[in-house]
């Protein structure tokens, strides 16, 4: 099956959803390893993340986007929130009532490698898309986490330039991203 014939099949049968986060989880931890550098972060952010796509599983539709564009864009909202809260919310796995996530020493080894092998390559792959000025104002907001302010005072430019090429160039990586999954 396709992921978004798992997606479909998922409101009547679990096992289709488990099927779609067994394909799609490296993806979403490594996306999560590169935007926080901790392996303890994005296996949260992670495990939200597939809550949150369980419980609005009937919500998806095949003909806006493909399920991994559909499945980035709630990590996006989940990173987002939890850069907003400074805490990774558990509102999706409480809902649903799963259990609090216990990973042992041994898996976040295993996520770490896979951040330190994987999580940089992507974003690289990523940031090469962009032109260069785009590139460095995202890394510094996304990744590094600086305010505009700062980022303003070392590029030479006011805010809203910056505000511009991170805006562009997330709209950039968006299109990019719904091309390569069609």
């Amino acid at each position: 099956m396709t992921e978004e014939e798992l997606l479909a099949a998922s409101e009547r049968d679990r096992a289709a959803f488990g099927e779609f986060y067994e394909r799609a989880e490296r993806a979403v931890l490594g996306f999560f390893g590169a935007a926080t550098r901790s392996a303890d972060l994005a296996a949260d952010l992670t495990a939200e993340t597939f809550a949150a796509a369980l419980a609005s599983v009937a919500q998806f539709d095949h003909r806006r986007g493909s399920a991994r564009v559909w499945l980035f864009g709630i990590a996006r909202n989940v990173l987002a929130q939890s850069a907003r809260r400074g805490r990774v919310e558990s509102e999706a796995r409480r809902r649903l009532g799963l259990e609090a996530l216990v990973v042992d020493g041994q898996q976040l080894d295993a996520i770490a490698e896979l951040i330190k092998r994987d999580g940089d390559r992507i974003v690289d792959e990523w940031l090469a898309l962009l032109p260069d000025e785009q590139a460095q104002a995202l890394r510094a907001r996304v990744l590094d986490g600086r305010s505009y302010e700062e980022i303003s005072s070392q590029l030479r430019c006011s805010q809203a330039v910056v505000r511009q090429r991170v805006s562009r160039g997330l709209g950039r990586l968006r299109r990019e991203v719904r091309k390569e999954a069609a």
